[in-house]
């Protein structure tokens, strides 16, 4: 099973981003001892205020889709849910491997 990216932006109300930001690292600490969560970035744009994206690698997408029914994860949905006016998930990814994550490139 391959490795499972996305690459996600999610729109904050006016003067909410930094909230947003606060909320979405919280989740990426909850993360920490789930192995299958291989990365989670969240990152910021000088170009637009309200933006706040997030890149993500999982071991596989079953992984990922359980972690969005654990309880920590829910609580901090429902905290940020009031402060983001859209979600666009930018792409679907199959990391292959860099820095930071394992290959999962077979030997060819």
């Amino acid at each position: 099973m391959s490795k499972f990216g996305l690459f996600s932006r999610f729109i904050a109300k006016d003067g909410e981003r930094d909230k947003l930001v606060h909320i979405l690292i919280e989740a990426s600490e909850s993360l920490e001892k789930l192995k299958d969560c291989e990365l989670y970035i969240v990152n910021t744009s000088d170009n637009e205020p309200n933006s706040v994206y997030v890149y993500e690698v999982w071991s596989n997408e079953d992984a990922h889709q359980a972690s969005l029914t654990l309880e920590t994860t829910q609580t901090l949905i429902k905290r940020a849910k009031p402060i983001i006016t859209g979600i666009e998930r930018i792409s679907t990814l199959n990391p292959a491997g860099g820095k930071g994550i394992a290959s999962s490139i077979k030997d060819i």
